[in-house]
């Protein structure tokens, strides 16, 4: 069964983007002269002043509260690579506009060029220089598409420094909607989280998080395969990331480790599992297939080899059912640590959000304007693992929840929950 509804063409992708995805959207009235005098010369040496005897103030009196960067050097942007940070502008704005649209958060690009060293890589040094010196005017950052394993060290090192929450969304977005979907999968199978056989094909930022939190959650059977296989113990050529979830086996490649295996989790390059893999998986498998923009494996393919079978599918595309991307995680998360002023986005706060986003799923009563989004009904069950992202609910029971949990760990100045 085909299960992409729709198709769009190249002219209609370039077409939506003429002239780009944002713009500056002007918060209060300039009319006449009266507003000029307050919103500019004289009146606004008045609030530089007042935030200058009290630094506080930048929250209240600017737009720093609600307003985050979203930052990236365009060496890791999709499944495309290191293709700079012009080309990853069209990226970072639609992050903004998913911030703004589902969050009502005020996000901006900020691509930056030059923080390399002489071999081409990112220097972590100069991209956290840059983010501590724009930090002042943002409520928090969002790291973007930053190549491995740069990116672990510039989030860890900035969150540190940092007294605003930073989140690396390559890092921890994909790993906490795909926490949701692997529980609610667990309770549809009736399997343990315990006793399932999990395989990760990508070992890259997203691959090593999502083995972080599915072991947090319960996972003991995890194994991580990068491109030149399985990620052993009897391997030399690995990192100090990846040396953390090695396995003890014999077994070298991707195929052999699909053997039996439960759960299939993509997070690689298109069309690197083949039917035999998914023919070898145990009964009642789950395949997330999330690499953008063209899965490991297409929908398609398994529907024809499963059949009547029960299974999960799952992409990290739009177009298709059961969408596992981050877009259900960082607008809402970033909305609940902004409400309540926490300084950083705790481990805490991601399993709180995961917890939500599985729970969502299992609640029923879906508004309609998410059936008409999607043009179809929903019950959870095999198609319907996730929320959508045009759930209205998901602020309210995600953002609420990260809230929460920041007060509970004592990283939030405001420790009142507004309504969602």
């Amino acid at each position: 069964m085909n299960k992409n509804k729709f198709s769009i063409t190249e002219k209609d992708i370039l077409d939506y983007h003429l002239g780009g995805k944002i713009g500056l959207n002007i918060l209060k009235k300039l009319e006449d002269q009266k507003d000029l005098s307050i919103a500019y010369t004289p009146g606004v040496s008045k609030v530089c002043q007042a935030i200058e005897k009290k630094e506080e103030l930048v929250y209240s009196l600017t737009s720093k509260n609600n307003i985050v960067a979203v930052m990236t050097d365009g060496t890791a942007v999709l499944g495309l690579g290191n293709i700079g940070a012009k080309a990853s502008i069209p990226v970072m704005e639609g992050k903004a506009v998913l911030f703004k649209s589902f969050a009502d958060i005020d996000a901006w690009p900020v691509p930056i060029e030059g923080v390399f060293n002489e071999n081409g890589k990112t220097d972590i040094n100069k991209f956290i220089d840059v983010a501590i010196k724009i930090s002042s005017m943002y409520g928090g950052i969002n790291l973007e598409d930053i190549a491995s394993p740069a990116c672990f060290e510039i989030e860890e090192q900035l969150d540190n420094i940092l007294d605003i929450p930073v989140f690396h969304d390559d890092q921890w977005g994909t790993a906490i909607i795909t926490l949701a979907a692997l529980k609610n999968y667990c309770i549809l199978s009736k399997k343990d989280i315990k006793e399932i056989k999990v395989v990760i094909n990508g070992a890259g930022a997203a691959g090593l998080r999502i083995a972080q939190m599915i072991k947090e959650a319960g996972v003991i059977n995890c194994t991580l395969c990068d491109s030149k296989g399985i990620i052993s113990n009897n391997r030399t050529d690995i990192n100090k990331y990846k040396k953390i979830y090695a396995v003890d086996t014999d077994k070298k490649t991707l195929e052999q480790a699909m053997i039996k295996a439960d759960v299939f989790i993509g997070v690689s390059v298109k069309d690197c599992v083949t039917s035999n893999m998914i023919e070898s998986m145990e009964h009642y498998p789950a395949i997330f297939a999330l690499a953008n923009p063209s899965p490991e494996i297409k929908p398609e393919i398994v529907s024809k080899i499963m059949g009547n079978e029960e299974y999960i599918m799952a992409t990290g595309r739009s177009d298709y059912l059961n969408q596992i991307n981050n877009v259900l995680g960082f607008p809402f998360i970033f909305r609940g640590a902004l409400d309540v002023r926490a300084s950083k986005i705790t481990l805490g706060m991601k399993i709180a959000a995961s917890d939500a986003l599985a729970s969502l799923a299992r609640e029923g009563d879906i508004p309609e304007q998410v059936k008409q989004a999607y043009n179809r009904n929903f019950e959870f069950g095999n198609d319907y693992i996730i929320p959508t992202p045009f759930d209205p609910r998901i602020k309210k029971w995600e953002a609420k929840k990260v809230a929460e949990e920041a007060i509970k760990e004592g990283v939030a100045k405001i420790e009142k929950i507004p309504e969602y």
